[in-house]
């Protein structure tokens, strides 16, 4: 049987724990000619839940449907599964309001070949970076958002989205909350990054809450965004140490920094297929 490198199937696995679980999913994998090129388990003691990611290279020979017939494999153990192809390209929206820097640093990366994905649009509330994307080659959308009209705006967001086929929306320092609606409403996941070490600071300005506070490290938090604000599943988390000497604008200046690699990791992992997301906790895999 002939094994291509870009034939690769990835499986993501949660369910109850119970034995055979490894040893089915590798029998089967075996069994359809296929060569397992990466596996991971977790469990969750206290829930009784058992976690996997598994990636193989399935033959191209096999006139069967590995997706299909995997996930039926799964539904037999008692597993909630998602299977991906890993050649699939998701198409990725950027949300971002003025500020540049996850934005560059973002678009960057894609291209330089970081990701496993491609940026289909930049979308903004503001027309600050429209030369800026158009420099990098993709489209970008200016949507103006007011309180008086964010419901009208949002179903424009929406209808971009749907039109382009996007499967991921990047918040990259998009200074605007996204509803219920909007979130209710939208076929792809949202990653967004917050200026703060999650839980604390949540909401506006937390480099000036932290200051007042007189913490002694600052962080930033990449999450996925749902209804309740800044309280997702958290994806990636970053730390650096201050003191009494740093006043708010190097905690702006050292915060960014981390903003920049703590939302690209979590990019990555999603893209990769190596982020489970389960209540309103995740296990990524390595």
């Amino acid at each position: 049987m002939e094994l291509e490198q870009n034939n690769e199937i990835i499986a993501l696995l949660e369910g109850p724990d119970r034995p055979g679980i490894v040893a089915s999913v590798a029998g089967w994998i075996h069994g359809r000619g296929g060569n397992i090129a990466h596996a991971d388990q977790h469990r969750d003691s206290d829930a009784g839940v058992f976690f996997q990611r598994v990636a193989w290279q399935h033959p191209t020979s096999d006139e069967g449907d590995p997706i299909a017939d995997f996930t039926a494999l799964a539904a037999t153990l008692g597993m909630r599964t998602k299977v991906f192809e890993a050649r699939h390209r998701p198409k990725i929206a950027v949300f971002v309001s003025k500020f540049d820097h996850c934005f560059h640093d973002i678009l960057l990366r894609w291209k330089g070949g970081e990701f496993a994905g491609d940026i289909s649009l930049v979308l903004s509330n503001h027309e600050t970076l429209a030369r800026a994307t158009e420099g990098y080659g993709v489209p970008f959308y200016h949507v103006a958002v007011s309180p008086q009209r964010k419901h009208e705006a949002e179903a424009e967001q929406l209808r971009i989205l749907r039109e382009h086929g996007i499967e991921l929306v990047v918040m990259a320092r998009y200074m605007q909350i996204l509803s219920d609606d909007f979130l209710s409403k939208s076929e792809a996941p949202v990653i967004n990054i917050h200026h703060s070490f999650l839980p604390a600071f949540a909401g506006a300005r937390p480099y000036h809450q932290a200051f007042r506070r007189g913490v002694k490290i600052i962080g930033a938090t990449a999450h996925y965004a749902t209804a309740d604000l800044d309280e997702g599943p958290i994806i990636q988390q970053e730390v650096l140490h201050v003191n009494h000497r740093h006043g708010v604008s190097d905690l702006i200046r050292k915060g960014r920094d981390l903003e920049k690699v703590v939302l690209a990791q979590a990019v990555r992992w999603h893209l990769e297929h190596r982020i489970l997301v389960y209540g309103n906790k995740t296990v990524v895999f390595d």
